[in-house]
């Protein structure tokens, strides 16, 4: 992934890019009664972990009763395939993708000989309520990540492939503007009149505080504005920073004041929440005056769905998202409520490693407390880790496209560590097709110059994988004869640090 000492230079890893047709194999399983799909609204894992070193086990809490293993609730079935998925499932075939490798979905809570509990259960009951159409609210992904999903691609097609199968709940968190001067909006409003944007992917910290979003916008100038197309949505929340000297802000629909946002200066973040008028158009957030700071907008719908929040900063890793503030990303994690907490990191730190500015033990630590951090913010949640995708040298001698050192290790760290911590895992990389991998992505044009980040089908492929990874799990999960292959029981080795 890119450093932030490269300034603005990842800018174009967030060019808008093509929507793209994707076919996953799992398909390919012939599932009786599959889930419907919905209508949408327009617009053989390779065991990494280092030979001798025992896993450190997160247990779950007991429940005050004895657990008893869960009886499905609906009989679980693949969705039928999207036109896209069957585009990219053909793709993968000549890339020689590999969507046979399954995720780790370990057992965290034993009943007897069945299981009772997985590191996804409580994401799988989610999609068991919306199948069911017991689902009252949607569910959400938080999804955290570097610059693959920064642009808000991979975990797109999760998001379109999800919420065709079990309802779109809407848009979920939302940036005041882009991360660059071009590229999708999808994430973002269409912002005017001068605002700043600053990451905790940049090298030098910022002066303000951040949030969950790892991003914030400062007014720079007075009357400021960001402009958000509405799709029904009937309630909003503004999430500001209470800074000293920052001017007001306001929330209008189709013109109306909806609320407004008084600064007392004392550093705090704030959440302003604001019903929105049936029929509205378009929602305007203001900066009154300058100084003002915004470190995210909520809009989403009240129906049963799927929400994913893409929550990917450039040039972040673990350690980086730690520089978020403690008691800000905990209330707006907590108030997110997610079912699932999905990590995609690895690429930086496996080139800083490389770059010796890092070293194993920072890695490991770092995503651990990361880990840990947010599932105490939402400890109800599901937990999935996915590894790094292949990783090439560039150049023009005999080692160019060759894969990079220490891939292997930080692929091994998250595994460990994922287990370690009752999450589910997922190699990305074995399932991209392992070493050489992304050199049959760059030949194909899928890859940037940079030969660092995929684009166009190579991103909706690796989007594709996952998702279809996750739904396989979902349906094998509800097998209660295979639950002892699919999430053996983790026993732990090591005393919990």
């Amino acid at each position: 992934m890119l450093e932030a000492s490269r300034g603005r230079r990842w800018a174009f890893i967030l060019t808008p890019f093509l929507l793209c047709a994707l076919g996953g194999a799992l398909w390919h399983s012939g599932s009786p009664n599959p889930v419907r799909r919905q209508s949408r609204t327009p617009h053989t894992v390779r065991s990494s972990a280092q030979p001798g070193k025992p896993l450190r086990l997160a247990q779950a809490p007991l429940p005050a009763q004895p657990a008893q293993a869960p009886e499905p609730s609906i009989r679980r079935a693949l969705p039928p395939p999207s036109p896209r998925a069957l585009k990219l499932h053909q793709l993968g075939e000549k890339l020689g993708v590999r969507p046979e490798i399954r995720l780790e979905n370990p057992c965290v809570l034993q009943s007897g000989t069945a299981c009772a509990r997985t590191a996804l259960t409580p994401f799988f009951e989610s999609l068991d309520t919306l199948s069911a159409g017991k689902a009252s609210a949607p569910a959400v992904i938080s999804a955290f990540g570097n610059s693959l999903i920064a642009g808000d691609r991979i975990v797109d097609v999760v998001r379109e492939e999800l919420g065709g199968a079990f309802g779109d709940g809407g848009r979920g968190v939302l940036f005041v503007d882009r991360l660059a001067p071009y590229g999708p909006r999808v994430r973002a409003g269409f912002a005017k009149g001068g605002w700043e944007a600053r990451t905790l992917g940049e090298m030098k910290l910022a002066e303000l505080p951040f949030g969950l979003t790892g991003v914030y916008h400062l007014a720079t100038a007075a009357k400021a504005s960001s402009r958000f197309q509405l799709t029904g949505e009937p309630r909003g929340t503004l999430w500001w920073l209470d800074v000293p000297r920052a001017g007001r802000l306001s929330v209008h629909a189709d013109g109306k004041e909806l609320a407004r946002a008084e600064p007392q200066g004392n550093g705090q973040a704030q959440a302003l929440t604001f019903d929105i008028p049936p029929g509205a158009r378009s929602l305007d957030v203001v900066a009154e005056g300058r100084g003002a700071v915004v470190l995210g907008v909520v809009l989403q719908h009240q129906r049963p769905g799927i929400v994913l929040d893409t929550l990917g900063v450039p040039s972040a890793d673990a350690n980086l998202f730690l520089r978020a503030q403690e008691d800000i990303f905990r209330a707006q994690l907590a108030e997110r409520s997610p079912r699932l907490l999905l990590f995609i990191l690895g690429g930086n730190e496996a080139k800083r490693l490389e770059w010796g500015r890092s070293n194993l033990a920072e890695v490991e630590e770092g995503l651990r407390t990361f880990i840990r951090r947010s599932r105490a913010a939402s400890p109800d949640s599901a937990c999935l880790v996915m590894g790094p995708i292949d990783a090439v040298r560039g150049g023009n001698g005999p080692n160019k496209l060759t894969q990079r050192p220490y891939l292997d290790e930080v692929i091994g760290i998250e595994r460990q560590i994922a287990l370690a911590e009752g999450c589910a895992f997922f190699d990305i990389f074995s399932a991209m097709g392992g070493p050489g991998s992304l050199a049959r992505f760059v030949q194909a044009g899928f890859v940037h110059d940079d030969l660092v980040h995929p684009r166009s089908h190579g991103l909706d492929l690796l989007g594709q994988l996952l998702n279809d990874a996750m739904l396989r799990a979902w349906v094998e999960s509800g097998d209660p004869s295979r639950q002892a292959t699919l999430a053996p029981a983790l026993q732990a080795s090591e005393e919990n640090r």
